[in-house]
């Protein structure tokens, strides 16, 4: 539920962050052409429904930013589903990132938001944001390339299309493939449900409008794609934390059916959605922080949106972390994976995983001690389980310190629980197979302290190795090329194996196959095991 209060001690703290911001060189045999080359030309245009963009050309790979996939979602379309984009005369310039959603922007101060420079979103901010970017080696060339969709990460609050992490241009460059990035609506301008407080029926689709958006930009995919070089029969999503969710999600939508064909969730399974109850406690208390009652409620339709991201900010440290997407019984029918794997994309093979150290993005206390752990784990079980606990984790890694013994075993009651729970139903589902990965190469940045930390995967499979996180040296360069190859493979044929990365089996609850990666990679049944049997048997 969103609405709770019920976290304890630096449990709280994560939780409440999570919720808040929400990641052998070889040429991937997927590929049938070959890498782009030099072009003795500065610019490249492509025709869309819309009309003509122009983007940048870059030593062979286009790059169009800021296309527009909706209209306005400003004025008298807040609050409700997206609108087809507004043709244009003439050719469109396509060379800067669209606006971000309205947002509250993390400090650099914080060691992780440094680690991973969130706190750059480059593109300024507006309501309207419906835009989305392409990097491709080819322009109408009947390429047929495999087309890549990424959601990017922040929760359903923070976060844009045009971070760094997601650069398209190594990806395309790497594999001859289509990279997609989307902005879309955040926060309660994106998942405020207004249905069942009096609003008009013009507003029944409030509380999943975000989505929509992402369904939207698949269409705009679809319909557009193959004039950028793309196949719109070989698309894949994916996401990292907040886009994983997304993805997750994005399963669980009829409207979606057809509109891709392999899923990735990478740190963000999401099992359960924000039913219609807290949906309209949640509006009912940003209602009461604007001073506002449900008889007034018209004026949220046309205040000015920094009031209304100025009180989603307070309820933010109070009973409604988040503002998320309602199980409205109509675009999301069910929660995305429970009670069980949705039937609307039984066959849609996906990936999911999570990193050794994902709870290590919330905490601070990088000085904890060994009485230090100890004072945590026995808040979080009770005295009489707590020796029980640490004899696990200490005999298990037995060279981590203190804080990454906490990141890991609050790894493995939340952010694995749910990625084994997502593959466990899917596998169970039938139909398409499930892959599962579990990262262990520690993030090289602030003197390795994170250990795996959650994003620590993400910029390599855009085969990006620039960042801090990830540091810039050999074996980043050598993970960047087996997981952008094994992501290319994936988009094209639903089975992630490569040359380089090898002997991955789908998982099955029998064995529960995952691949564990880091500096190399090894096939292991079931990892997690003696912690998940531990996590089940405590039950918190």
């Amino acid at each position: 539920m969103a609405i709770s209060s019920t976290r304890r001690g630096v449990l709280a703290g994560a939780s409440l962050f999570i919720l808040a911001r929400n990641a052998l060189a070889q040429t991937p045999s997927s590929s049938s052409a070959p890498a782009p080359q030099p072009a003795n030309k500065t610019f490249s245009e492509a025709e869309t429904v819309a009309g003509k963009v122009r983007g940048l050309n870059v030593a062979g790979v286009s790059r169009f930013l800021g296309i527009p996939y909706g209209g306005p979602t400003s004025g008298p379309n807040r609050f409700k589903g997206p609108t087809p984009a507004t043709a244009w005369s003439g050719v469109r310039d396509a060379f800067d990132y669209g606006p971000i959603a309205p947002q509250v922007l993390f400090s650099p101060a914080i060691d992780y938001i440094s680690l991973i420079d969130w706190d750059q979103q480059p593109g300024g901010m507006s309501e309207d944001v419906l835009t989305l970017n392409v990097w491709t080696p080819g322009i109408g060339d009947g390429g047929k390339r495999p087309v890549l969709v990424s959601l990017h990460g922040g929760g359903f609050t923070t976060g844009s299309s045009g971070h760094s992490t997601y650069n398209g241009d190594p990806l395309a460059r790497f594999g001859n493939v289509v990279v997609v990035t989307v902005n879309h609506r955040l926060g309660a301008l994106g998942y405020l449900d207004l249905a069942d407080i009096g609003a008009p029926a013009e507003y029944s689709q409030s509380g999943v409008a975000g989505m929509l958006d992402i369904v939207q930009a698949l269409q705009w995919v679809r319909d557009n794609i193959e004039r950028f070089g793309g196949d719109p029969d070989t698309v894949m999503v994916f996401g990292q934390s907040g886009g994983g969710r997304k993805v997750s999600t994005l399963l669980a939508m009829p409207s979606g059916k057809e509109l891709f064909h392999r899923a990735a969730v990478q740190s963000g399974s999401q099992i359960r959605s924000m039913s219609r109850d807290d949906g309209t406690k949640a509006a009912d208390l940003l209602l009461r922080q604007l001073g506002l009652d449900r008889s007034r409620m018209n004026e949220l339709y046309t205040m000015p949106w920094d009031r209304i991201l100025t009180a989603q900010a307070a309820l933010a440290t109070g009973p409604v972390r988040e503002f998320w997407p309602i199980v409205d019984g109509d675009v999301l029918p069910q929660h995305p994976f429970d009670p069980a794997a949705p039937a609307t994309s039984t066959d849609i093979p996906i990936i999911v995983s999570n990193c050794l150290h994902d709870a290590a993005l919330a905490l601070t206390n990088f000085d904890l001690t060994d009485d230090g752990l100890k004072a945590v784990v026995v808040e979080l079980v009770g005295e009489a389980k707590a020796q029980q606990v640490l004899d696990l984790y200490y005999q298990s890694y037995p060279n981590a310190t203190p804080f990454q013994i906490q990141a890991a075993l609050f790894t493995d009651r939340d952010h694995n629980r749910r990625a084994v729970t997502q593959a466990e139903r899917k596998a169970a589902a039938g139909g398409a197979p499930v892959w599962m990965y579990r990262f262990d190469w520690p993030s090289p940045g602030y003197g390795g302290k994170f250990g795996a930390v959650h994003a620590t995967d993400t910029a390599l499979v855009f085969h990006n190795t620039h960042l801090p996180i990830d540091g810039d040296r050999p074996v980043a360069h050598e993970l960047a090329d087996k997981m952008a190859a094994a992501w290319i493979a994936f988009a094209k044929t639903g089975n992630p194996n490569t040359p380089a990365m090898r002997s991955w089996s789908p998982y099955t609850v029998e064995r529960r196959e995952t691949l564990v990666i880091n500096a190399h990679q090894r096939a292991v049944s079931d990892p997690g095991r003696a912690f998940r049997l531990l996590w089940n048997e405590l039950g918190v």
